[in-house]
This record gives C-alpha cells, sequence and structure tokens, in this order.
C-alpha cells in the first residue's frame, strides 16, 4: 500500500460494512434508541423536579406558600424521583444488556467475515503479507467494532436526544439561554471535527507502524533458530529498537493532538458558561426569572457538558475507529485472482491422468511457454532440474494456486478451471518439503487431511508412515502437542506426521515436493519405505533434488528454465548425454549442486 493511500479513510465504505454488519440486530437497536429516550427524558425530569424544589422553597421562605403545601409538594417531588430513579435503574439494565449482545454479536461477524475472505485470498496475497500485521489488523477491528457501536449508543445517540429534551425545555424558560447553548455546542463540534480530521492521518500513520511492528515481531519469534543460530540478537534488537522508536514517535504525535482538543474545549464551555450566566443572571435580576427556573437552566447546561465531552471522545473513537476500518477493511476490496467459474462443480477424482496442454504462465516474465506434459494414471513422475527450471511452480498451477495465462490443465480429460478450486485441493495430497504442523497433538494433526476418518484409519495410517513406534516412546503418545509449526519434534518425525497425513487423505493424485531432502540418510531410507507405500496405485508427482530418491520412477522429466530437455527413466537418462547424466554425476546420490 502507498503511503498516500494510508493517509486517506474511506468513510462511506468503512460505514456500509459496518452497518452491513449491524443491520440485522435492527429490531434490538431500535429497543437501545427507545431506551435511551427514557434514561435522557429521566435526566431532564430530575433537573425539572430540583427546579420545583427551588421555587417551593423560596415561596416558603418568603412566607407565600404554607409549611403543609410546601411538604405536600415536596412529597409528590419524592414520589416522582423515586418513579423516575426506579425507571431509570430498570431502562439502564436492559440498555447494557442489549448492548452487549449487539457487540459482541457484532464483533464475531465482523472478524468472521473477514477472516473467511482472507483465507479465500489468493495464494500471491498471503506470500506478500505479513502474518503477524493480518492478526493484528483482524484483531483490532474487532475492537473498532465495539469503539464505533459504544460511540453511537454511549455518544452520538445520548445527545441527539438530550440536546432536543433540554434545548426544548431551556428554550420554554429562557430563548436567549437557549442561543447561547446552541452557539456553545456548535462552536464546541467545530472546534473538535477540526482538530480530529487534522490528527486522522496521524491515527493512520501510528497504525501502520505499529502493525509493522507486530508483523516483524511475529517474523523474528517464527525465526529464533536462525537468530540463535547465527547469534544475531543484538542485531534483531538494534532493528527491533528502530521500529518501535518508529511506533513510538507516531504515536506521540496522533495523542498531541489530545492538547489541543481538550484545552479548547475547556475554553469553549467556559466562555459558554460566562454567557448564559451573564444573561439568565440578569434576567432574574429584572424578576424574568424565578430562583428555580436560574437553577434548572445552569444545572441543564453544565448537565450538558458531560454528554458534550461524551460527544466529542465519540468523535475521536470514531476517527479512531474509522482508522483501524481502514487498515482491515482494505483487504475486502482486494479481488481474488483465483475465482471459480459460475455455476462450478465439485470435482472427482476417479483415474488421476493429469495433463499440462500449452502452458504459458510466469510471475514477471514468462517461464512457461506452449509447456506440454501427459502423465498417465496410476504412474510415478518424477521433475528434475535446477532451481527455478519450473517444477515448483508447475505443482502450485496444478493446485490452482494462480491461474494459467494459456492453456490448460486436464485431470481425467476435464479443465480444472471447471471445478470449484477447494474441491480441487481437497482430492489432492502433498508431502512438502518442510512440514509445518498446527500447535496441536500429533493425533489431531495427521486428522486434519481427514476430519471424518476414525481412529482406526489414523492409527493405520501412522503405522505405514512408521511413525507408530516412534510415538508410542512418548510420555503423551499420539496426544503430545507438537508445538508452533511442530517445533518439539525432529524433522524425521515431522516428515512421518505428514506422510501419515497424505495416507490418510487417500487421494488418487499426490505430489511429493522433496520430501527427504533435509533428512539424513537413516531417516531418508526409512522415510522413502513409508513413500512406497503411500505412492502405490496412486498417480505422483515427485519434485526431488536428491535424484537416488526418483530412480525407481516410471518417468523422470528433466527441465530447465521453463522447458523439458530430456525424459526417460534412470537407466534410460544415465546412458544419455544431458543435463540429467551430469547432474548424477556431481552428486551421485547427494544433491545438485
Amino acid at each position: 500500500m502507498k503511503k498516500e493511500d494510508s493517509e486517506k479513510i474511506d468513510f462511506r465504505y468503512n460505514l456500509k460494512v459496518y452497518f452491513d454488519i449491524v443491520k440485522k440486530y435492527k429490531l434490538m437497536i431500535l429497543v437501545l434508541i427507545l431506551l435511551i429516550i427514557v434514561g435522557e427524558s429521566v435526566g431532564v425530569l430530575n433537573k425539572f423536579l430540583f427546579k420545583i424544589v427551588a421555587d417551593r422553597g423560596a415561596e416558603f421562605f418568603s412566607g407565600e406558600l404554607m409549611r403543609d403545601g410546601f411538604v405536600n409538594s415536596l412529597l409528590v417531588v419524592a414520589a416522582v424521583f423515586i418513579v423516575s430513579v426506579f425507571l431509570g435503574s430498570v431502562s439502564n439494565w436492559f440498555y447494557i444488556h442489549i448492548i452487549n449482545r449487539i457487540e459482541g454479536n457484532s464483533i464475531a461477524d465482523l472478524k468472521r467475515k473477514f477472516f473467511t475472505y482472507i483465507i479465500h485470498l489468493h495464494y500471491g496475497f498471503h506470500t506478500s503479507n505479513k502474518t503477524g500485521s493480518l492478526i493484528s489488523r483482524l484483531i483490532r477491528g474487532g475492537g473498532a467494532m465495539e469503539r464505533l457501536t459504544d460511540v453511537l449508543v454511549f455518544n452520538f445517540i445520548p445527545l441527539i436526544f438530550s440536546v432536543i429534551l433540554v434545548g426544548g425545555a431551556i428554550f420554554y424558560f429562557d430563548p436567549v439561554s437557549a442561543v447561547v447553548l446552541l452557539a456553545t455546542i456548535i462552536v464546541f463540534i467545530g472546534y473538535s471535527v477540526i482538530i480530529e480530521e487534522m490528527q486522522k492521518k496521524y491515527s493512520i500513520l501510528a497504525n501502520d507502524s505499529d502493525d509493522m511492528e507486530k508483523g516483524s515481531i511475529s517474523d523474528i519469534f517464527t525465526n529464533i533458530d536462525s537468530i540463535k543460530h547465527f547469534g544475531k540478537e543484538n542485531r534483531v534488537k538494534a532493528l527491533y529498537r528502530k521500529l518501535s522508536e518508529t511506533t513510538k514517535l507516531n504515536a506521540i504525535k496522533n495523542w498531541d493532538f489530545y492538547n489541543w482538543m481538550s484545552s479548547g474545549q475547556r475554553f469553549i464551555i467556559g466562555i459558554g458558561t460566562f454567557f448564559l450566566i451573564y444573561f439568565s443572571i440578569n434576567k432574574f435580576l429584572d424578576g424574568n426569572l424565578t430562583v428555580g427556573t436560574l437553577v434548572f437552566l445552569y444545572t441543564s447546561f453544565i448537565g450538558l457538558t458531560g454528554p458534550l465531552h461524551m460527544f466529542v471522545n465519540g468523535i475521536r473513537g470514531f476517527y479512531r475507529s474509522m482508522a483501524e476500518f481502514q487498515s482491515l477493511f482494505k483487504y475486502g476490496k482486494i479481488e481474488n485472482e483465483i475465482k471459480d467459474r459460475l455455476n462450478a462443480k465439485k470435482l472427482v477424482i476417479k483415474r488421476g491422468a493429469i495433463e499440462f496442454r500449452g502452458l504459458s504462465f510466469g510471475y514477471k516474465n514468462n517461464l512457461f511457454s506452449n509447456f506440454n506434459l501427459d502423465i498417465p494414471e496410476g504412474k510415478r513422475i518424477a521433475l528434475v532440474g535446477h532451481s527455478g527450471s519450473g517444477k515448483t511452480t508447475l505443482v502450485r498451477l496444478l493446485y490452482r494456486l494462480y491461474d494459467v495465462k494459456k492453456g490448460e490443465i486436464l485431470i481425467d480429460g476435464k479443465n480444472i478451471n471447471e471445478f470449484q478450486q477447494e474441491s480441487l485441493r481437497s482430492e489432492l495430497s502433498i508431502v512438502p518439503q518442510e512440514c509445518v504442523l498446527f500447535d496441536d497433538t500429533i493425533y489431531n494433526n495427521i486428522l486434519f487431511s481427514n476430519p471424518n476418518a476414525k481412529r482406526g484409519a489414523v492409527i493405520k495410517a501412522m503405522k505405514s508412515a512408521q511413525l507408530y513406534s516412534i510415538v508410542n516412546t512418548f510420555p503423551n503418545r499420539e496426544k503430545t502437542i507438537v508445538g508452533e509449526r511442530g517445533v518439539k519434534l525432529s524433522g524425521g518425525e515431522k516428515q512421518r506426521v505428514s506422510i501419515a497425513r497424505a495416507i490418510l487423505a487417500d487421494k488418487r493424485v499426490l505430489v511429493l515436493d522433496e520430501p527427504t531432502s533435509s533428512l539424513d540418510s537413516k531417516t531418508e531410507s526409512e522415510i522413502q519405505n513409508a513413500l512406497n507405500i503411500l505412492m502405490k496405485d496412486r498417480t505422483t508427482i515427485i519434485i526431488a533434488h536428491r535424484l537416488s530418491t526418483i530412480m525407481n520412477s516410471d518417468l523422470i522429466v528433466v527441465m530447465e528454465k521453463g522447458k523439458i530437455v530430456q525424459k526417460g527413466t534412470h537407466s534410460q537418462l544415465i546412458k544419455k548425454k544431458g543435463v540429467y547424466k551430469e547432474l548424477w554425476e556431481l552428486q551421485k546420490g547427494g544433491y545438485i549442486r
């Protein structure tokens, strides 16, 4: 995101998303507004009751009202006050009860909405956005949802009804005081909006730097092994110090606007209070206002300063919520590059024959141009070549993590673009080079590929992957928690979990993406036995740097810069001059150099 874009808030879009979420609770919101009216009415009524007490007290002390009449007036006022207190308390209980449910539901709705949208976005999006920043923005978006709802129901709506009720009452008793009140409100809110408008760009900058800091923290802790192995703690600390310094400076710039806000507001309220007292006192001295009315005017005006400050705090909360929505809601504008066709069907692979026909594709420059490859059902096909030759890209295209520019990929003679992309991926199985596990039990990590599988099937998959005997040596056996990304398991143990997961998935098409390249020879040999079980009767695509792992493949495809330069079996290719023989001579069972 460009810097100039990050300084703009799309209020219309953000509010549309917000109201789309809360509109399903419109009945509860209507009840909430009625309760607010009751609460504000009770507040005005209580001030009017004190006016009555003050006026009747003045009449009593001046001798215009007898003691019994004064006492009776006080009893009526007390009765009305008790009823108003009861109504206010009951309405407040329901008010809080309803707002808690609106906020709880809407926060969950928002987080689910964007979690769902983000998780479905194309692979390229996830490779170019930091996980920590995504987490930060998603959680903070939920907080912004709560804050904006609080702003509306605690700050904005109560002030509107308070101004209507109190302003109407003040106008009834003294129109001049009502004009002073209106002028004070307009200047107060206008000044506050101007300050908030000046502040909003710094709010977004503060959020962006906070997101960058959190994203970097996540990246640092994810790569803690590398930091420790290379002894780069001090370098990482220096980098973090720089990031946190930027976050600090942007936060301070943002917070400094509160000084101007607070001081200006105090000055405006002070001037408004002065003029209200000045005009009302003159009328009182002229005998045009009673002491009770004077008390009512002053207490009503001062009583409005609380909602006014809450309103302005609400404006601040509104802008802050909009800034935080902006960071999250921008993802909703990202168009998914991989789209299902209208009425796309679910794919069920019965045979597993694969054909890459006339492919053209590249990230920046074209890698494949009119690329063709047939993979018969049930055969083991190995893809070999130096890094950058297109092996992994071919698998990503098969998975529709990217769409081809030209040509088509067929499974059992059907174009994969005709089917739902998730159903396509669910029909494929993979053992990746690096098995990244969930921070859960070994059992649940295996079950992930087939959640409906019975326990017996999971145990059988573990045995086939030669994992069961190892797991039985752990204190908690298959209930052992593997740690974040599987950090508590060795490389070989993680790969066995990955193989067991693939066995349990039981799919006709299998991809082995350098599954043993990071293992020692003994572990590789043990894993290879498990892989042989897994590959039986399946269409298998093997990406390998270790040529020793693909010697028994039905066909070896040698690739270079997106082109097929050789094809054949191992015994055929080592007899011919070319890339494969050169690679074999270089490693003789090791890695490609």
